[in-house]
């Protein structure tokens, strides 16, 4: 697979990352342990080097998978994680709040570190911008870190323009990431401007609109009470309903092409910019592999005009998050 660079201080991944949040977390039950390590080898024979995980997602176990799993390879691989959130002490399954205090983002490195049994973090995300804690003093603390040599690079998630200049200006971030997909487009308003001024690499998540632009859902789709999915707006039957024709046109596009709606998801990302690197999720070698075959799918400019314009005859029905998820975002 080929590589590219996020930011302009050397950090280099495949083009392609595999987010490992759903192994553990979010959406139903966890995958088993065993055959997740090994789903996780397994990509790493199909050439990716990037993996995403983060400290609440589990909340704790899916950083020990990441770690139990990327051990034999540590050197040939760049591993993210990220701080910021409060975690239920009485070990509830969802954050309780956001904490970025100096102290904190030391204290959840070192535990991460043990974790992800690992001397330091390549990518140390911010998970969420902390209202309460200036980025002036998070981008302190994580340039305390790279100084100690935990963490090689900083990043920021989910964090607006003017937050991003800020914390660029103390410390150089190598990445942003944030929700980017065919029916979240909002980061190209402000967000994508400033990362290509800065020199900043951008790493959407949910690329695949956590699953609906794969075509594997439908209107009458039951999920199960622990996914989270079950309360998002946009997995709501109605919603479901409404954003149906747009896979629709994704699949016409896809046939065209020899490919899925997935793969034509993931090549119109990576078409976007050459610092744009996706981190779809799985538990599915079938669908690993179908998402890395993205990389190999060439996207003429008839084609991107294409599916801009299906895109653009589709109106989105539903927030990407509840309320309480949509304050913690573009901060």
């Amino acid at each position: 697979m080929q590589k590219r660079r996020l930011g302009n201080n050397g950090l280099e991944v495949s083009a392609l990352g595999l987010g490992c949040m759903g192994m553990t977390w979010a959406y139903g039950a966890p995958g088993d342990h065993a055959e997740m390590v090994a789903l996780i080898r397994h990509a790493i024979d199909l050439g990716i080097t990037f993996f995403d995980t983060a400290e609440v997602y589990g909340p704790r176990t899916n950083e020990e998978l990441v770690g139990e799993a990327l051990a034999p390879v540590r050197d040939k691989v760049v591993i993210a994680t990220k701080f910021g959130m409060a975690l239920d002490p009485n070990g509830g399954a969802r954050p309780i709040g956001l904490n970025s205090q100096p102290a904190h983002i030391k204290a959840v490195a070192d535990a991460s570190l043990k974790r992800l049994r690992t001397d330091h973090i390549d990518l140390f995300y911010q998970h969420r911008v902390d209202p309460n804690v200036p980025i002036e003093e998070v981008a302190g603390a994580v340039g305390d870190l790279v100084k100690a040599g935990k963490v090689k690079y900083f990043g920021l998630s989910e964090a607006g323009a003017a937050t991003i200049r800020r914390a660029h200006a103390v410390h150089p971030l190598a990445a942003v990431q944030s929700e980017y997909s065919l029916w979240t487009r909002e980061p190209e308003q402000d967000i994508l401007p400033v990362l290509e001024e800065l020199g900043i690499g951008f790493v959407p998540y949910s690329p695949l609109g956590r699953g609906f632009l794969t075509g594997a859902f439908a209107a009458g789709t039951e999920l199960a009470d622990d996914d989270w999915r079950k309360t998002n707006p946009r997995f709501q039957s109605d919603a479901m309903q409404k954003n149906a024709p747009l896979v629709e046109s994704l699949k016409s596009i896809a046939d065209t092409k020899g490919a899925t709606p997935a793969q034509i998801a993931l090549a119109w990302l990576l078409a976007q910019k050459p610092w744009i690197v996706p981190i779809p999720g799985t538990t599915k070698r079938a669908r690993l592999a179908e998402n890395i075959k993205a990389a190999d799918v060439v996207l003429t400019p008839a084609d991107i005009e294409a599916i801009e314009s299906a895109v653009a005859s589709h109106v989105i029905a539903g927030e990407r998050y509840d309320v309480r998820g949509m304050a913690m975002v573009n901060l």
